[in-house]
């Protein structure tokens, strides 16, 4: 059961003021919490948001101003209301152009209070509705595990319904994080295949000896290790999907024997001379410009052209802003359900930030920020706070900064001159060599890719001799 209640942060060291407030706001409908100082309160505020403080202007130690300051940096749209006994001109007119939505001088019309109170209540229901509706609208936006309001994600659910009843081959395309098995999962889901299984395999994550065994199958005794027969995974998902997940990886001889499987619709086990007949849908993605590789002789041209019959493009979340509440909202419902909380939605603050942020690895980097606020969140609302860690834990920064973010990211430059990505990328991948002595085994799995990817990577910025331990960092590769 969500709890409904405002939240109301009583700030004043007279604690009969505090008795008293608490008593009407309780009657008014708020949850009301108090504190004697203003170094608690700001502790409080960061812990958990409050949709009203009521602050008074004279306390021991930190001032009614300086707090109502630093609430303007921690929770801009919370509304702070001074109290005084000695109220000046001076100090009304500093507290309005600080933000204050109101002045109350003691001793209270208790009349005034309540309308204040009844007033501010009303605008917090109204906001909580909005976030439920938010809510409700993602849950009918959601697409088979994808949510999309603007229109570039209702053209890709467009043409996920139009060839999924037809479709035999597919690639799809996009930045790591956009959702491509989601896409993948979606065809199958809405084909007439959908009864039967559907079958993933990492391209990345494969062994590259054990490659054609995983896709195609063994033989008992066709190499060592190989002490019984084995079905591949085109052999598994028979009469389903094989969805080929970073396809770009596929080693060469791979992806020869994969073009014929495509075209003859045939596998041969390793070690077989008997081909077996299957009928298999199979649906490729990449986040990588594959005609790229074409043209460096990295992936053939003709098993391109054979997986991308037609191609499905995903766009990065930095395309479709105007989705991130939608997709917030789906995950907040999500992991309020998961966690047993009774989480509402974001605050207006906690709003601002997720949309000024760069989002580099898309949905999937959105969904692990807002887990971790919402394990963090202690109330109805998820605020700045419980985001903040969470976002420096991802490296997110400003959208407007996002051209000067990867060198900051990895802590390459000091200057106010942002690297090109490419030699950013050439300077971390250097500085983890010489970490690890030359060993690019070990640099590949620091790094988090493959090996096969890593040695591309070499090749591609002049590194793929080994780099000596003074090696210089910037210029050209």
């Amino acid at each position: 059961m969500q709890n409904q209640r405002p939240r109301l942060l009583v700030v004043d060291d007279d604690r009969a003021i505090l008795t008293l407030i608490g008593t009407v706001a309780l009657a008014e409908g708020f949850d009301v919490a108090t504190t004697i100082t203003g170094e608690d309160a700001m502790k409080q505020l960061r812990h958990r948001p409050a949709e009203l403080v009521l602050l008074d202007l004279r306390m021991p130690g930190i001032s009614g101003l300086d707090v109502l300051r630093s609430i303007r940096d921690v929770s801009p749209r919370c509304k702070v209301v001074l109290m005084t006994g000695y109220a000046t001109i001076d100090s009304a007119v500093e507290a309005v152009k600080l933000g204050a939505l109101d002045y109350l001088t003691k001793p209270f019309d208790l009349q005034r209070l309540r309308q204040l109170l009844a007033t501010i209540r009303e605008e917090a229901e109204q906001r909580r509705e909005v976030l439920t509706l938010e809510g409700d609208l993602a849950q009918r936006l959601e697409f088979c595990g994808m949510v999309g309001r603007g229109p570039a994600m209702q053209d890709v659910f467009s043409l996920i319904r139009r060839l999924a009843p037809h479709v035999r081959t597919a690639l799809i395309t996009g930045e790591t994080g956009t959702g491509k098995e989601l896409v993948a999962r979606g065809l199958h889901k809405l084909g007439p295949r959908s009864a039967k299984r559907f079958v993933t395999v990492n391209c990345s994550a494969v062994v590259e000896t054990l490659f054609e065994s995983e896709l195609f199958g063994h033989v008992r005794g066709a190499f060592t290790g190989a002490t019984d027969h084995k079905a591949g995974l085109f052999e598994t998902a028979d009469g389903g999907t094989l969805f080929l997940d970073e396809v770009g990886e596929l080693p060469l001889p791979v992806q020869s024997k994969l073009l014929r499987v495509l075209e003859e619709g045939e596998v041969q086990r390793v070690g077989s001379l008997e081909p077996r007949t299957i009928d298999v849908r199979v649906i490729a993605a990449t986040n990588r410009d594959l005609l790229i590789d074409v043209a460096a002789g990295r992936f053939r041209n003709d098993l391109y052209y054979r997986l991308n019959i037609v191609e499905i493009r995903l766009p990065p979340l930095r395309e479709r802003r105007e989705d991130i509440p939608y997709l917030t909202a789906a995950f907040v419902r999500s992991f309020s359900q998961r966690f047993n909380k009774p989480l509402v939605g974001l605050t207006p603050g906690a709003e601002r930030l997720l949309s000024n942020a760069g989002w580099d690895g898309n949905v999937r980097q959105l969904r692990n920020v807002i887990e971790r606020a919402c394990i963090l969140a202690d109330g109805d609302f998820v605020g700045e706070g419980d985001l903040s860690g969470s976002m420096q834990e991802q490296r997110l920064v400003p959208a407007a900064a996002a051209s000067g973010t990867a060198s900051a990211a990895v802590g390459l430059r000091s200057d106010n001159n942002p690297a090109p990505l490419v030699e950013v990328e050439r300077e971390h991948i250097i500085r983890t060599l010489q970490q690890v002595r030359g060993n690019k085994a070990v640099a590949a799995r620091l790094l988090g890719i493959s090996r096969r990817a890593f040695y591309r990577q070499l090749e591609r910025h002049g590194l793929h001799q080994r780099v000596p331990v003074g090696a210089r960092l910037s210029g050209p590769a």
